[in-house]
């Protein structure tokens, strides 16, 4: 089987998900991903799919850049939860944030279920310095800009993570 965008794909024998081999991705700084497609075969619009792939390989740095300061308050909202650990990791502000992500590992492309828009998205799931548990979320809403970042917890958007409607625009939401 074959995506376009991504070439040969295999099936996971667990999930029956299609997983490409590593890629070169730009928008994470060229770092090798493999990509797990769910729910492609069932889908009565692939080339959603395939848009939103190749929007995604598309982008540079600079798209992942434009949700500096969402990643940053999440930093410091963690920061704050954890309370004055002088081995807390410090990060000067937004321009610093990414040298403390590790851009690499796996890139998960499904459409939203149906309690959010339905849209196909691209989720990232990264490593980070100040949250080693839960992790950073990237999310690429039709592969082509960041529309929800934040502690891993497999949602694509914070309308399906919190059940509410006016968050549909916000990139960033921090519970509690």
């Amino acid at each position: 089987m074959e995506i376009p965008g991504l070439g040969p794909v295999i099936v996971d024998a667990d999930f029956g998900d299609y997983v490409s081999q590593p890629l070169p991705v730009p928008v994470l700084g060229d770092a090798l991903c493999r990509f797990v497609v769910t729910g492609y075969d069932d889908d009565d619009a692939k080339v959603d799919f395939e848009t939103a792939i190749s929007a995604f390989l598309g982008l540079d740095e600079s798209a992942l850049r434009s949700a500096s300061e969402p990643v940053f308050q999440y930093y410091l909202d963690v920061k704050t939860e954890v309370g004055g650990d002088e081995d807390f990791v410090s990060i000067a502000g937004p321009d610093d944030v990414w040298s403390h992500v590790r851009l690499e590992g796996e890139v998960s492309v499904q459409r939203e279920d149906a309690r959010g828009d339905r849209q196909v998205y691209v989720s990232v799931e990264c490593e980070c310095a100040w949250e080693p548990e839960h992790g950073l979320q990237v999310v690429f809403r039709r592969g082509s800009a960041v529309s929800k970042v934040g502690p891993f917890d497999s949602h694509l958007t914070n309308v399906s993570a919190f059940d509410r409607a006016d968050l549909a625009d916000v990139v960033y939401y921090r519970f509690g």
